[in-house]
């Protein structure tokens, strides 16, 4: 048994006893060392109601926030390091209708290095999908609406309009845009880890966006990526040893942006979700739906932890920052 097996199975067991305790109904634990040993195991069930499904390694998960970081983040990134956008240039250089009929609006000072830090004054969320389900006229409502100003937050609404900014530049709506190898904005149902039964959707989801503005917008920066826990790990890999992303672009996904946050990830600090036995130069980030990935660059090693923690509804108590915090400090030998 090699070193990699053993520490596996002692952070698999966090994960096999939440299962077992029926505080979520199963989950998929990945690690991989720079280098490439990986080694992935799964546990419980992909979906309970209405049918039951067995999870597989193979499970597609709605990755909800890791979307922040898996595509939209390095998307900008790159487009910053070609010169296309200027970090540090407000919004408004590429979405010059944000807030247009206010030319002193503070929305339209806001810059992408502070979305990407969330440094921002935007509420946290908002239920705009509950104004509609035009695609089109919601992204008017965003862009237009007087934001109730806020001292700064972690807040989807940074990552909607960086969405906007993509498909401005790209000339395409962000579903039309390449998710990257491994990835999808969609799964097959019965290959997918259900989430919630929808009170608005009137149906248990699977293999269709979770994250309500999401699904409204047809797609948006924040949230609405799928992906395995291979393509997951195959993606961290390649920060790991530099393939995945430019050297300048994978720096800033490292530099810090505050106490907490970085371009777009989260970085360690007290009774955060990696744990705390991560070193200083640990990247990560999780999403709603229950998925979480980190990356440490000092160790050469990053895990993913996917769950279905919200099916089939998020108003119970899964335990899952405990959770995260358990696989994490056993990762790094606890």
């Amino acid at each position: 048994m090699t070193a990699l097996t053993q520490l596996f199975g002692r952070a698999f067991a966090p994960l096999e006893a939440a299962v077992n305790e029926g505080r979520i109904p199963g989950g998929v634990l990945g690690m991989v060392e720079r280098g490439g040993a990986c080694i992935v195991r799964a546990i419980g069930s992909a979906q309970i109601v209405p049918n039951a499904r067995p999870m597989h390694e193979d499970t597609w998960f709605d990755l909800a926030s890791l979307t922040k970081v898996i595509f939209t983040t390095p998307r900008i990134l790159a487009l910053a390091e070609e010169g296309v956008i200027d970090l540090d240039a407000p919004l408004i250089s590429v979405l010059p209708d944000l807030r247009q009929y206010d030319e002193k609006a503070w929305e339209r000072k806001v810059t992408f290095r502070q979305c990407l830090g969330h440094q921002t004054p935007f509420p946290a969320v908002a239920p705009i999908y509950t104004y509609g389900r035009d695609a089109d006229l919601l992204r008017a409502f965003i862009l237009q609406r007087e934001w109730q100003r806020g001292e700064p937050v972690y807040s989807d609404i940074n990552f909607i309009l960086l969405g906007f900014a993509l498909e401005r530049l790209s000339g395409k709506t962000l579903r039309d845009i390449d998710p990257g190898p491994g990835f999808a904005f969609s799964a097959e149902p019965d290959q997918a880890a259900a989430t919630e039964d929808c009170t608005w959707r009137h149906r248990v989801l699977s293999g269709e966006v979770h994250d309500d503005n999401c699904s409204a917008l047809q797609g948006a920066g924040h949230a609405g990526l799928f992906g395995t826990a291979a393509s997951i790990l195959d993606f961290a890999q390649g920060l790991l040893d530099g393939t995945g992303a430019s050297p300048a672009s994978i720096a800033l996904m490292r530099t810090p942006l505050s106490a907490t946050r970085t371009h777009g990830w989260e970085r360690p600090y007290e009774n955060w979700s990696g744990g705390r036995l991560c070193s200083p130069a640990t990247i990560g980030h999780t999403g709603f739906t229950g998925t979480g990935l980190w990356i440490d660059f000092d160790k050469g090693k990053a895990w993913t932890l996917l769950t279905n923690r919200i099916h089939p509804t998020r108003h119970f108590n899964s335990g899952i920052a405990t959770l995260r915090q358990a696989v994490g400090d056993l990762v790094n030998g606890a």
